[in-house]
């Protein structure tokens, strides 16, 4: 009997230590990489939100717009018989060129009538006007019904910076908001500029000034761009 205890105490002892160890494996074996309690299910990845993005400045959402080389402000070789100081409109290559003598003019890219719009012959400015009120005439009106009867002058005014009346006509040389349409035959009839270039032309002209209109129809003066 003595015996039979002892044997029992024993193999006691031997299953304590094989479980000791096997503690001691188990935990080690977690430490390191622990084990997921329901191996049958992949655990779901955790991904991050995506950063958000940078609103642009106001200033960088409202870029210029860039003219072309060809119309932009510029002294070139331009021959004529016309006093300087006179106002000549290249209709069909949409330039405005004031005379300065000496075969040179300041060429200015502009926009012209639409088809059916332009117009052509000699007119003078009678009047100057600095950020000019717009009054469409009865004939814009009849065609455009939806057009406001008077609009002050003023940074949202079609018209522009400046605006030179040309005789006893609807047509004006004026500014545009819309820098996009130069170089486009899209007016009415009027002749329209970038309102930088609009205030240039009006600081070096005058009530009286001559201006020539050169018919659509014109052929192209390939010699000058």
């Amino acid at each position: 009997m003595f015996n039979s205890a002892k044997l029992n105490a024993k193999l006691v002892a031997a299953a304590l230590g094989a479980l000791t160890i096997g503690a001691i494996a188990f935990t080690s074996s977690a430490a390191a990489a622990p084990l997921p309690l329901f191996p049958f299910f992949a655990p779901q990845q955790q991904y991050a939100p995506p950063p958000a993005q940078a609103v642009p400045d106001d200033e960088d959402a409202a870029v210029p717009h860039e003219l072309p080389a060809r119309l932009k402000r510029q002294v070139v070789n331009y021959p004529t018989r016309e006093a300087p100081g006179t106002i000549i409109i290249d209709t069909p290559n949409t330039y405005l060129y004031l005379v300065m003598g000496n075969g040179q003019a300041m060429r200015y890219g502009i926009g012209v009538g639409r088809e059916g719009f332009t117009w052509s012959g000699t007119q003078t400015i009678v009047k100057k006007a600095e950020w000019p009120d717009w009054t469409p005439p009865p004939e814009m009106i009849a065609r455009q019904p939806y057009l406001p009867r008077h609009m002050a002058g003023g940074p949202g005014n079609p018209l522009g910076a400046r605006a030179m009346y040309l005789g006893g006509t609807i047509y004006r040389i004026h500014g545009t908001n819309a820098p996009h349409t130069i170089g486009t035959r899209v007016s009415s009839g009027c002749l329209r500029l970038t309102n930088e270039d609009v205030t240039d032309l009006y600081s070096r002209v005058h009530v009286g000034t001559k201006v020539i209109v050169l018919p659509m129809d014109r052929r192209a003066d390939l010699s000058i761009r």
